[in-house]
């Protein structure tokens, strides 16, 4: 999406689209299932994107579709917000949920040992503004809370809370 009016009208649609899921969500009260990558490059940094219609930095993920396995939706979110390749199993860091904002949504998190630059993502021109390695002590400001937590987690060996 490389013309530089087109962008602008898909960040408004998924802002607006992204509102009124907040607002289903507090009335309905559905229950989601997602998941997130922790992905480590060779320096030990760790991978975490921003997108365009949500504040904070968080790691790669999103929702599980139907008849799809959670590690084949954190490959996929993984491939599609960050043009990286899962290669082989992944190790379950931990399972949290969330009812922040009227939801109740439950958060799976994979370790993705190997993996391997795969091109472009394909959601990189209009769901992801920014994408990028940092150390683990240095996360960049706006890195949300529950991204905080999770990684603070991993690194110090701590056992994972129920809480996102």
């Amino acid at each position: 999406m490389k013309n530089r009016f087109v962008r602008p009208v898909v960040h408004f649609a998924l802002k607006l689209a992204y509102a009124a899921w907040k607002a289903y969500a507090a009335i309905f009260r559905p229950v989601t299932l997602g998941v997130r990558a922790l992905v480590l490059n060779d320096q030990g940094h760790v991978l975490l994107i921003r997108h365009t219609y949500a504040p904070g930095w968080f790691m790669p993920g999103g929702g599980v579709g139907r008849d799809e396995t959670l590690e084949a939706a954190t490959a996929r979110e993984l491939y599609e917000e960050a043009g990286i390749r899962a290669i082989g199993d992944m190790n379950l860091v931990g399972a949290y949920a969330n009812f922040l904002q009227l939801k109740s949504d439950h958060v799976i998190v994979y370790e993705v040992p190997k993996w391997e630059e795969a091109g472009d993502a394909p959601h990189a021109d209009f769901e992801i503004a920014e994408a990028g390695f940092f150390p683990p002590d240095a996360l960049p400001e706006g890195t949300t809370p529950g991204t905080r937590q999770r990684l603070d987690e991993y690194f110090s060996n701590r056992r994972p809370t129920t809480y996102w």
